[in-house]
């Protein structure tokens, strides 16, 4: 009887940046990579922490999930796909599902897995069937008969014949016969341990010890082909296991001409894990024209290497066949979409001195931040893309520091042309920002230099220490468009809000809170002279202004909503975004005199409005932008021109308003034409 394994029906994104470990939010192991319909599949196994009764210091994997990519770079998870408790042969409870492989022959997806069988001990290989490479997958009923042992990997030759590997006793391979789920030839019985019972007999096993390897442990084999060679990858420890020791794994290989060998024994493809992270388990693949490594390492677990996470690096072949052996790194492969979060701690270079750290030691998954020490540390990160970013983009980054500092984000190198200068205010007690010296602070600045296409980033330190845990480009939303002295008139909206004004870069006032915002203090606080006529003034689009040591500039726009988006408008053009004031002024011709309407005012932060140089509303308190918020008293739209001018002031919010007139009924007054000076 044939059972089928539980599969989930939502797919979900789990990594969207091109950095070592592919997978977060669970740990995966002993990936298995194979290239199916011109996507990249990837079929790890799945280490999760030891529930209770089971052995709490080793590894402890209840079932398997598929993950797929078009560019390495975003990983989908097609959720479980077969589980310990759907194998009809395993014990549901052995938590020993070791590392698996898949293949393509016919059109059919044969899963190869470890499992501890129900009765008997050691380890037994099943096979499970699928129509698709996510599947969903049918468990064989009974495992592969002659094949005891962990590490199943299947290589399909040139000719379609298939061959199975395994460890276990050394490391063996077969042919299987072309049902893909027996092996083709005889069993042959293999006399018992030294130290089996008495009376014991030998187990009958498939296929043959693989000749040529070097001596010490080995497991996981991969074997694959390339050009007339046949590769056989295996974990080793090369290390001396004599009075106890318990040296790591490397990654090796050998060759030969013939795919069960006998094999010539090359070297390593990776050395020892630095950290002492006993395991390495990987397979090598050739996708869109480069050969790629898949690995694990304990990045997510570093106080218990039983917990392992996949990894890629590019590998490449000598002109004999030879493998070049692969240094890990952080930043793994692929190209990182600016626009997505980039982690610089996975960085591609650092400078000297220059350190990574856990952002929660309690909670690994939640990455690093890159430490960049003293005035002229550098951290490289290489193949970004910016070909979907405008020239009116920003960026966002998550800091640290202990002081006012600076670091400036530069192309390629060190010394390269500058995308942006970041300057990190470090808020003391008894200001308005509540992100006080020591925690993480949301920085945003304009980008002064938008590069094209794929390109290198360094980030620089330009003066005293700063952390970094990642940065994001964006596009800014199109929430204003400029607007010409000679542009055709505007009009209100069909609801009558009025969506072009002249806006005044914001001005610094510093508030920590905004319950201060009574009367009397807007009073003081608004008609305190900032320029020049600021009461009458009549400002041109790009018209300059000294407001302390501050140069302003008037910028004439276009709403695209009902409701000015100050805190957006503040952030694209001088970054400043919070303890701040803003100007607002637009012109409004009647053809005609209209009587008796009402200003209808709302703002996030309080607000002043003058029709005319006459006050006609004030809006105190901590308020939210509500539509109507704050009704005037009647007014008089006089034919001809008309002056309306506003001021709004926030402390630690976001800030907008939204202006309309309404008659006696409290319908939208439309009848003039908004313009610019």
């Amino acid at each position: 009887m044939k059972h089928i394994a539980n599969t989930l029906l939502l797919c979900v994104s789990l990594s969207a940046t091109a950095q070592n470990p592919i997978i977060s939010g669970q740990f995966s192991a002993d990936p298995t990579a194979r290239v199916f319909n011109g996507k990249m599949y990837l079929y790890p196994s799945h280490d999760i922490p030891a529930p209770e009764g089971q052995r709490q210091n080793w590894f402890c994997m209840a079932d398997y999930h598929v993950f797929s990519s078009q560019n390495l770079v975003d990983w989908t998870d097609h959720g479980m796909i077969l589980s310990q408790t759907s194998v009809p042969w395993g014990k549901p409870d052995a938590y020993s599902m070791w590392a698996p492989d898949c293949v393509c022959k016919n059109g059919k997806y044969y899963f190869y897995y470890p499992n501890a069988p129900k009765s008997g001990r050691g380890f037994a290989i099943g096979v499970a069937i699928a129509d698709h490479p996510e599947g969903p997958f049918t468990p064989e009923a009974e495992p592969i008969a002659g094949v005891s042992g962990i590490d199943p990997c299947v290589l399909i030759d040139d000719d379609g014949q298939a061959y199975i590997y395994w460890s276990g006793m050394g490391i063996r391979g077969a042919k299987l016969k072309a049902n893909m789920t027996e092996v083709d030839g005889e069993l042959t019985t293999m006399a018992p341990p030294p130290n089996a019972p008495a009376g014991a007999t030998g187990m009958k096993v498939a296929g043959q010890a693989m000749e040529g390897l070097p001596e010490g442990f080995k497991e996981g084999p991969f074997a694959f082909k390339r050009g007339d060679w046949y590769y056989l990858t295996f974990p080793w420890v090369r290390g001396d296991t004599s009075g106890g020791k318990n040296p790591t794994e490397t990654l090796a290989y050998s060759m030969s001409k013939s795919p069960l060998g006998p094999w010539d024994f090359k070297g390593i493809i990776m050395a020892e894990h630095e950290n002492g992270c006993w395991t390495n388990h990987h397979s090598i693949v050739e996708y869109q024209g480069q050969w790629y490594l898949f690995y694990h390492h304990n990045d997510y677990s570093p106080r218990f290497d039983k917990n392992r996470s996949v990894c890629i690096d590019p590998i490449s072949f000598n002109a004999d066949g030879t493998i070049k052996e692969v240094k890990p790194t952080l930043r793994g492969v692929g190209i990182s979409d600016a626009t997505h979060r980039l982690d610089i701690d996975r960085y591609s270079s650092v400078s000297a001195g220059t350190t990574i750290a856990y952002l929660d030691t309690l909670n690994a998954f939640r990455g690093w931040s890159v430490d960049l020490p003293q005035k002229g540390s550098w951290v490289r990160y290489n193949q970004v893309d910016f070909s979907m970013l405008k020239s009116n983009a920003y960026l966002i980054a998550n800091v640290k520091a202990n002081a006012n500092t600076t670091f400036f984000v530069r192309e390629n190198d060190a010394k390269g042309k500058i995308l942006a200068k970041v300057n990190v205010t470090v808020i003391t007690e008894g200001q308005f920002r509540r992100d006080n010296s020591g925690k993480w602070l949301m920085v945003t600045t304009p980008l002064l230099y938008v590069p094209k296409g794929v390109t290198d980033l360094c980030i620089t330190c330009e003066d005293k220490a700063v952390s970094i845990d990642w940065m994001q480009f964006k596009n800014r939303e199109e929430y204003f468009t400029p607007v010409s002295s000679n542009a055709a008139p505007a009009h209100p909206d069909s609801a009558g809000f009025i969506r072009r004004w002249t806006l005044l870069d914001p001005i610094d006032k510093p508030n920590r809170s905004n319950t201060v915002f009574t009367d009397s203090y807007l009073r003081e606080n608004f008609l305190q002279p900032y320029f020049k006529d600021q009461l009458t003034v009549l400002p041109k689009n790009g018209q300059k202004v000294k407001v302390g040591k501050q140069t302003l500039t008037w910028r004439s726009l276009d709403s695209n909503r009902f409701n000015i988006k100050l805190f957006r408008f503040g952030e694209a053009y001088t970054g400043k975004l919070y303890g701040v004031l803003y100007w607002a002024v637009t012109i409004i011709d009647c053809p005609e005199e209209i009587k008796d309407v009402r200003l209808a005012v709302g703002s996030n932060g309080a607000s002043m409005w003058w029709l005319n140089g006459e006050e006609a509303l004030l809006l105190s308190s901590d308020r939210r932008m509500v539509e109507d918020d704050g009704m005037s008293q009647r007014l008089t739209l006089k034919k001809g021109r008309n002056i309306l001018r506003g001021t709004v002031i926030n402390g630690p919010g976001m800030s907008d308003f939204c202006v309309r007139f309404v008659d006696e009924k409290g319908n939208p007054v439309t009848g003039y034409t908004l313009n610019v000076k």
